[in-house]
C-alpha cells in the first residue's frame, strides 16, 4: 500500500456555539483506515481518517451518534466501512454501504448485523453505484428496512425526478440538494424537492454546504436560503451531517467543523434542531 499521511490536523478555533442536545447524531462522515487501498474508478485517499480521529471531533462537537458513509475512494469494496463499524459498535453507529443489484442476500444480512442501514447512490464523478442501478438496489434493500442515500447536482434534478418518484422505500436527498451553482430558494427545482418530501418517504440532509456555496462561510447565505426553506417546510424530514474529514475539497479549503454545526443556529429553531439532530435520525436509523 502506498504511503498515505495520517489525518493529524488539530482541532482549531473556538468550540461550537451550538450546544448539541443529548443524542445528537452526525449523519454523514467518511473514514479512511490503514490497510485498505483506494479502488479503481474512485479518487485517491489524500489522508487517513480513523475512528480515533473522529472520536476527537465527536467530543469537541458534543455529538453522541454517527453514520459512516462508504467513501467513493473504496468504490464497491465495503471492508473498511465494516471494520469501522466493528470499532464503533452498534449502540452509537450506523453505516451506509455501496450495494449493487448483485450483492448476495447473505452479505446484506451480515452487514445489517454490523449496523448498515442504507445504500449509497452517487451521481457525481467517482460514484460507485449510480442512478442506473438505483431502483434495482432499492428493491434489494427494502426488505431490510434500509434507505437509499442519493446525491446529484440539484440543478439537474429534472433528470432524476421520475426515478425518485418510483422509489417505494425511504431515501435521502443528500448535501442540501447540492445545487451547483446555488439557485434561489423559490426556484422550481426547490419546489419539486418540497413535493418529494410531501410524499412521505424522502428525507433531506443538511450537509457540506461549503462544497456548493459561492458566498462561503460562516453563514453560507446562498445555500442557507435553500436549507431554511426546506427546513421550515418539513422539519420532521431533515437530518444533519458534518461530512468530516472534508477530503472532497483541497486541504487548504477544509471548513471549520464547529461552523458546520453552528449553521443550524441560523437555519433552524431550537425545536427544529432537536428534531434534526436527535429525533429524526433516531427514527431513520433505529437508534
Amino acid at each position: 500500500m502506498s504511503e498515505i499521511p495520517d489525518n493529524t490536523r488539530p482541532l482549531e478555533g473556538p468550540a461550537p456555539k451550538l450546544t448539541a442536545p443529548a443524542g445528537a447524531t452526525d449523519c454523514h462522515i467518511h473514514l479512511y483506515l490503514p490497510g485498505f487501498d483506494a479502488q479503481p474508478g474512485g479518487p485517491k485517499i489524500p489522508e487517513l481518517a480513523t475512528v480515533e480521529d473522529y472520536r476527537k471531533l465527536q467530543r469537541w462537537l458534543s455529538l453522541e451518534r454517527v453514520v459512516v458513509t462508504q467513501p467513493n475512494a473504496y468504490q464497491r469494496d465495503n471492508r473498511a466501512l465494516l471494520a469501522a463499524l466493528d470499532q464503533l459498535g452498534t449502540q452509537a453507529a450506523r453505516g451506509v454501504a455501496a450495494v449493487t443489484p448483485d450483492t448476495p442476500d447473505s452479505d446484506l444480512e451480515a452487514w445489517h448485523e454490523k449496523g448498515v442501514r442504507g445504500a449509497r447512490i452517487m451521481n457525481l464523478p467517482g460514484g460507485a453505484v449510480t442512478n442506473a442501478e438505483m431502483l434495482a438496489v432499492e428493491k434489494r434493500i427494502r426488505p431490510l428496512g434500509w434507505h437509499l442515500m442519493v446525491q446529484f447536482n440539484g440543478c439537474e434534478l429534472d433528470d432524476y425526478l421520475d426515478d425518485l418518484r418510483r422509489i417505494e422505500g425511504e431515501y435521502i436527498i443528500d448535501h442540501i440538494g447540492k445545487f451547483m451553482p446555488p439557485v434561489a430558494p423559490d426556484d422550481p427545482r426547490v419546489d419539486e424537492i418540497l413535493r418529494l418530501l410531501d410524499r412521505g418517504n424522502a428525507w433531506f440532509k443538511i450537509c457540506a454546504g461549503y462544497e456548493a456555496s459561492q458566498t462561503g462561510g460562516p453563514d453560507y447565505a446562498d445555500i442557507g436560503a435553500i436549507a431554511k426553506r426546506v427546513i421550515a417546510h418539513a422539519p420532521e424530514r431533515i437530518i444533519w451531517g458534518s461530512n468530516w474529514p472534508h477530503v472532497g475539497v483541497p486541504r487548504e479549503q477544509y471548513p471549520d467543523d464547529a461552523e458546520q454545526l453552528d449553521v443550524l443556529l441560523e437555519w433552524a429553531s431550537a425545536e427544529q434542531r432537536q428534531r434534526i439532530l436527535v429525533d429524526n435520525p433516531a427514527r431513520l436509523y433505529g437508534f
